[in-house]
């Protein structure tokens, strides 16, 4: 893989660090803020909503940008948002914070997919997608507990400066080592004809099944921080080394999944599904016990992210020729997930369900995406 590849899975490292740091620092930002949990929960999904808003809008606006420059401008836009977060202290403002960084790292990731893919052989898309996506997995291991740890030691706003700081010297990285060239070579496509791509049964299709699998791990891990304090009975100081946990499982995942899915193993991906529902199941049953409900987060992560990597996959795939929006339409389909699923889980506390509650929610939408997996269109099969 090229260097230049891991680099920009560096700049995703901050970016994954700030869109699922909040998992940890929800509680305080609420008591510092005024505002209820399920309130500070919706910063999660303000940010998924921005890039699920930003991904193809930015991708149809830098597609004849060359790659480096768009990159560097998203994550510069992206440092600063978290600069003024970090500074406020006003709920309003930092939830506008959250949706301009969300546009931000929405026109990094789109640009970044495309150009990811486009530094390597056809046959190893899912490798490329490995690697940037490894970058969001270990701000699980690392950054997310880190930020947590941070947060509840000198309070939230730390955990912000903490992914401004990462963040610098990404940007330089990538302006001394990216390629000039465009996200994709050759001629570029209109931008009707990419849209258009949209209308294939087959492309909706993967995109609902990523957009339901992603909610369904959004929903649990927005709100895993007061599980893990009010129905495992831990103490707080454990919530930074769950969520390392859930971390490591994810990194495992997406690893293993970018290599099967450039092998097209078919029989993995309802095989995951199927053991992805049934550990949430057992979460929600079992979340009561610490020692199996620790013990469920590390496999749950390695599940989640296993499936919903190999489903951004087969959206590169499936629209390979489409290179500009391609990955847009991979990161708004997993941003569809990450709104809507602490959405549900709020609603699920708010109507006073119980802290289980979430991971209910969770098991039910990995169920609607087993039915709609059912339902794959006819059509003749692209490699995967």
């Amino acid at each position: 893989m090229p260097f230049a590849l891991y680099l920009l899975g560096l700049a995703v490292f901050a970016q994954g660090t700030s869109e699922f740091m909040l998992a940890g620092l929800v509680p305080d930002i609420a008591r510092d803020l005024g505002v209820s949990v399920p309130t500070a929960g919706t910063l999660t999904s303000a940010f998924a909503v921005g890039m699920v808003v930003g991904a193809p809008a930015a991708a149809l606006l830098g597609r004849r940008r060359p790659s480096r420059q768009s990159l560097l401008v998203f994550l510069g836009v992206f440092l600063a948002a978290h600069v003024v977060g970090a500074l406020t202290s006003d709920f309003s403002v930092l939830l506008a914070t959250r949706v301009v960084a969300a546009l931000a790292n929405a026109g990094f990731l789109a640009v970044g997919l495309t150009a990811a893919t486009g530094m390597v052989a056809p046959d190893a898309k899912g490798r490329a997608t490995a690697v940037l996506l490894g970058g969001t997995t270990l701000a699980c291991v690392a950054g997310v507990p880190a930020g947590a740890a941070l947060g509840q030691l000198l309070g939230w706003r730390s955990a912000f400066w903490a992914v401004a700081l990462v963040s610098a010297p990404a940007l330089v990285a990538i302006a001394r080592s990216v390629p000039r060239g465009p996200a994709a070579g050759g001629p570029v496509p209109g931008a009707g004809t990419e849209l258009r791509a949209l209308r294939r049964p087959r492309l909706l299709w993967v995109l609902g099944l990523a957009a339901l699998v992603n909610g369904a791990t959004f929903c649990t891990f927005t709100y895993l921080a007061p599980l893990v304090t009010e129905v495992c009975g831990l103490g707080a100081g454990w919530v930074p080394g769950v969520l390392a946990l859930f971390g490591a499982g994810a990194f495992a995942g997406v690893t293993a999944a970018g290599r099967l899915a450039d092998r097209g193993v078919r029989p993995v991906l309802p095989l995951a599904g199927v053991a992805l529902l049934a550990g949430w199941a057992a979460l929600a049953l079992a979340a009561g016990r610490p020692g199996v409900a620790v013990a469920l987060v590390p496999v749950l992560g390695l599940l989640a992210f296993g499936v919903g990597s190999t489903l951004v996959t087969r959206v590169l795939y499936e629209a390979a020729d489409v290179p500009f929006l391609g990955g847009a339409f991979a990161t708004s389909a997993l941003n569809v997930g990450a709104a809507l699923g602490p959405v549900l889980g709020g609603f699920a506390l708010d109507g006073g369900l119980g802290q289980r509650s979430p991971v209910w929610v969770s098991a039910l939408l990995v169920s609607v995406a087993g039915l709609v997996a059912r339902c794959r269109p006819r059509r003749p099969e692209r490699p995967v």
